[in-house]
């Protein structure tokens, strides 16, 4: 049986995940574990929370797995990218998936596009109808200024990690994402060192890219990718 780890992204839960969280419990027997890292969740308590205890949480569950199973897959979004690379590293997994990973972040060219809608839907009276201002509004205020810092160490200490890698990877990232710019794919393809790497771009989708407009085709797109026999590979 197969252990998969799924871990969410700086300021966010399980939830970003959701919809391929149940899109691989529907079509495998996995033991799929999706923790809330330390502080995070859908009301945030980030006050005096350091990076290192974002990263022992997701080690914690890696042990439990590697306990349990020969096979360990492990997903991760956004920062969880970074966590999760770290982890494949240091443990040996048998594959990887990076979705929208903070290797570099901040692409300031889609954010002011992203803030322009947002104004503009305000300026409509639609204000209520952007998606992207529902979500991140809910935030402001909430994230004390040292959790960015926190941020920044983690990212700082596991990008040395992507050259560790050697599991089979898949990397997926939105051209219109406006918090890591859609470079940073290949900037992540060229520090991993595995052999078998896949690189996927979608043109629609946006930073929380499992709950964007090509979410469906994300989701099958992984699961055949850690489906695929490491033989074919």
């Amino acid at each position: 049986m197969v252990g998969c780890l799924i871990i969410h992204g700086f300021t966010g839960g399980p939830y970003e995940l959701g919809p391929l969280t149940e899109y691989l419990k529907e079509h495998t027997n996995w033991d799929i574990k999706v923790p809330v890292l330390p502080g995070h969740g859908r009301i945030l308590a980030l006050k005096n929370v350091s990076y290192k205890k974002w990263i022992k949480k997701a080690e914690d569950v890696m042990k439990q797995l590697k306990k349990k199973y020969d096979e360990i897959y492990v997903i991760g979004f956004s920062m969880g990218g970074m966590i999760a690379a770290y982890l494949a590293a240091k443990y040996n997994i048998d594959k990887l998936v990076l979705l929208a990973t903070s290797g570099k972040y901040l692409s300031l060219g889609q954010i002011s596009r992203d803030i322009g809608l947002v104004i503009a839907d305000g300026c409509r009276g639609r204000l209520g109808e952007n998606k992207l201002y529902i979500h991140y509004k809910k935030k402001i205020g909430m994230v004390p200024f040292r959790a960015n810092i926190e941020f920044l160490k983690l990212v700082r200490y596991t990008k040395p990690y992507l050259k560790k890698v050697e599991a089979p990877v898949l990397i997926a990232q939105g051209q219109q994402d406006g918090m890591v710019p859609a470079r940073t794919a290949y900037y992540l393809d060229k520090e991993i060192n595995s052999v078998h790497k896949e690189v996927i771009f979608f043109d629609r989708s946006k930073h929380l890219i499992c709950l964007g407009d090509d979410k469906d085709t994300l989701n099958t797109m992984i699961f055949n990718f850690l489906e695929k026999p490491k033989s074919n590979i």
